[in-house]
């Protein structure tokens, strides 16, 4: 998969976001990124201390994954921060940790105060960086919405934002291999300590072997950090991930080992994967390292009348580099839950209605045989989709509120009765 498509995304500096008076030139562009005929995702360049605040709170994730459970609770607790994870799953390939934020308090006025000192790694700045680069991505989707609203005439996209009142912000880290081990090597003390087991930790991390295959299960095996989905809000705002590496010796213990530093990506993007329905094949994203990037979701794709596609998508974890961690900070904008849905208009033959177009490619006769392989790997991986993305026609009925949406869409992926932590 490293040998993958690369598609680098329409950059759009945050000065031409936030002026109103945005030319047609870049309106056309931005629409053409997120219209039916591009991949659905731009990147927003040149926002204000973001490098500052990115480099604070991403190695953060990491940090609070492998504390012991008695201590996160706390820190979270302390900074108004819960999870959309099970954390007690010492086998979990993902930590999320969330906060709701309101359209109250704007970007605007929190860079009226002096910058946040964000050094060392420490958590007292948790929650109030997390809510600043919070409100900086709420910014920049609603200008985003005001843009594509002018363009498709107009302001319901803004406007469902806005009568939300708020967002969810979810600060996300990718386990490495390492990571696993660490995390299963933690729950196994606790376990030993209750029982008043001595226990020893001298167990060395290994390159290119999983010492424990229980806890690397989810994350060794499989090649994806996070299986192919929609978002199903309107927009999601994203950093460039950050990769870290473990930075240890060959006489560190794995308890020693808790250390990273931040590597470039060694894949050269930012291992988001979309699936490009009109190439009907999967592509890789890069993005600059300091952007936010910008992904449409399922609510404007219905609410543009298709104007806007929706991006089927998956986080892609790269073998060759195992002890590799991913940590991002994403922000979800949706619409109120009380949104009532029309698909009267809704053109029903556009294939992010109904998930992944179930017509394979042909594969010509005259292609030659590395040609043709690419393309059955291309219908095998749409197969495979298919089997994965329940279609949208599934889960979304005309009059149906977004809250209904929300809990049908939730159930159809994960089964059980579709709620959602309101953390």
């Amino acid at each position: 998969m490293e040998e993958c498509e690369i598609i680098d995304l329409y950059e759009l500096h945050y000065s031409d976001l936030s002026s109103l008076s945005s030319s047609s030139t870049k309106v056309d562009s931005i629409m053409e990124a997120l219209g039916s005929n591009g991949p659905g995702l731009l990147a927003v360049t040149g926002i204000p201390n973001v490098s500052n605040l990115r480099s604070y709170l991403l190695p953060l994730a990491r940090n609070l994954s492998l504390l012991d459970r008695q201590t996160r609770n706390r820190i979270l607790k302390e900074h108004n921060l819960g999870s959309d994870v099970s954390l007690k799953n010492p086998h979990r390939s993902v930590s999320s940790f969330a906060m709701q934020l309101t359209y109250s308090k704007t970007h605007s006025e929190e860079n009226e105060k002096d910058e946040p000192r964000c050094h060392g790694n420490g958590f007292e700045n948790l929650g109030s960086v997390f809510q600043e680069l919070g409100f900086c991505m709420m910014e920049v989707g609603l200008c985003l919405a005001r843009i594509c609203d002018k363009a498709i005439g107009g302001n319901e996209l803004e406007q469902s934002l806005l009568e939300s009142l708020a967002a969810k912000g979810r600060l996300i880290h990718y386990h490495s291999q390492l990571d696993a081990i660490l995390i299963q090597e933690l729950d196994n003390s606790k376990r030993k300590n209750k029982k008043g087991v001595k226990i020893k930790n001298n167990i060395k991390p290994l390159e290119g072997s999983c010492l424990n295959s229980v806890a690397c299960d989810d994350v060794v095996r499989s090649d994806l950090w996070q299986q192919w989905h929609y978002d199903y809000g309107i927009f999601t705002v994203l950093t460039a991930p950050l990769f870290l590496s473990p930075s240890y010796s060959e006489s560190s213990t794995i308890q020693d080992s808790c250390g990273c530093v931040e590597w470039p990506s060694p894949t050269g993007h930012t291992n988001l994967q979309i699936y490009d329905p009109n190439k009907k094949k999967v592509v890789m994203v890069r993005a600059p390292p300091e952007s936010f990037i910008v992904q449409v979701g399922e609510s404007a794709d219905i609410i543009s009348k298709g104007k806007l596609r929706s991006t089927l998508h998956s986080v892609y974890r790269p073998f060759k580099f195992e002890n590799l961690s991913r940590e991002t900070f994403v922000v979800f904008l949706q619409p109120a839950w009380t949104k009532t849905f029309s698909i009267s208009d809704y053109p029903l033959g556009k294939s992010a209605f109904d998930g992944v177009d179930g017509q394979c490619l042909a594969v010509d006769d005259e292609f030659d045989d590395e040609e043709q392989q690419s393309g059955q790997d291309n219908n095998q991986m749409s197969l495979e989709i298919q089997k994965i993305v329940p279609p949208l026609s599934s889960r979304l009925k005309d009059g149906m509120t977004f809250a209904d949406f929300s809990r049908e869409t939730t159930k159809q992926y994960y089964g059980g009765n579709g709620l959602q932590s309101n953390r």
